[in-house]
């Protein structure tokens, strides 16, 4: 089964962990964090939300910075495994690649929680999975696009995230398929912005200059807000209006976002919690506690917002998070 079904599935059998489990003392336990990198506002938040949480926990937070590359990953997960460590929580670039540190964890008797990104390996080689359902994350914000431009043609260009990652391939599966069925909404475009702001600011550009000037263009869907953000310069830049002449959905929940949705730039994103940490180290505490197996995939909400749900508010909310 694929790491795509599985998420799917999950969204339905996944319940949130019992409150007991945030009664358990994990303080004193040392934990590994293999992040992905900084590459989006999104990214920042999880990190500083993940520090925040082990702090509030008691618990000694060994982070690791990957850049983006698997190898750096891969080589800070046996570096946690040489060290000894309670467990490891790792928000792996791609799905791809990773059995074999995996089983070394396991051999060593380290448990390992993915965060918001899922792997395709066997599943008795990790505890848990805590992620969003990316698949629903595309389809909502298919959805919204669905809905809002109703019965006229709208021709859109699609910003990828990282070529192989688990949201990449996720979000444009729930995105083509909400608009499946409406052959008004078609993808015309799409090629990956690696999720930053700087390459889906020169993506969207080439978008423009290839269709009319960027009078072609319905909609730009973007798989993070970064993304998002870089595309709404480009079309300012072309002297068109984002979120008028061009349509904005993206997803995320950033800060940056709220900002472009009250002025009118962006038109909807769908919430990415950065709070993956918590319900992980409450499946942590549980498990250390009594053997407790948590859920396979604990799965967190994806929530639609758009201008009708006070941006400005929802900015203020979250600047203050690390974004």
């Amino acid at each position: 089964m694929s790491i795509i079904t599985k998420l799917a599935l999950a969204a339905g059998l996944a319940t949130a962990l019992s409150s007991g489990a945030l009664a358990q003392d994990i303080s004193g336990k040392v934990v590994g964090f293999s992040q992905i990198g900084s590459e989006s506002g999104w990214r920042a938040a999880e990190t500083s939300v993940t520090k925040q949480q082990a702090e509030e926990r008691g618990v000694d937070l060994k982070f690791a910075d990957a850049q983006q590359k698997q190898e750096n990953q891969i080589k800070a997960i046996r570096g946690f495994i040489a060290q000894g460590v309670d467990a490891i929580l790792v928000a792996p670039v791609v799905a791809t690649g990773w059995d074999d540190v995996l089983q070394e964890a396991k051999e060593a008797e380290i448990p390992v929680v993915l965060l918001d990104r899922g792997v395709e390996a066997p599943e008795d080689l990790y505890l848990t999975s805590v992620a969003s359902d990316q698949v629903k994350e595309g389809r909502v914000a298919g959805q919204w696009l669905v809905d809002n431009v109703g019965s006229e043609d709208c021709k859109v260009v699609e910003l990828q995230g990282t070529v192989g990652s688990s949201p990449a391939i996720n979000r444009k599966k729930g995105f083509e398929e909400a608009i499946a069925g409406h052959d008004n909404i078609t993808i015309a475009r799409s090629q990956t912005g690696d999720f930053t702001r700087s390459k889906g600011k020169e993506v969207m550009e080439g978008f423009i200059k290839a269709e009319n000037g960027g009078a072609d263009i319905c909609a730009v869907y973007a798989h993070n807000d970064d993304m998002a953000v870089g595309a709404i310069q480009a079309i300012k830049d072309a002297g068109l209006k984002p979120g008028t002449d061009i349509k904005v959905v993206s997803i995320d929940g950033v800060p940056d976002i709220f900002q472009a949705i009250a002025a009118g730039e962006a038109n909807a994103t769908v919430e990415l919690t950065p709070n993956m940490a918590g319900p992980a180290f409450d499946a942590l505490a549980a498990y250390w506690a009594d053997g407790t197996e948590p859920e396979k995939f604990i799965i967190t909400e994806s929530k639609l917002y758009t201008a009708a749900d006070d941006p400005e508010g929802e900015y203020e909310r979250r600047k203050g998070l690390g974004y």
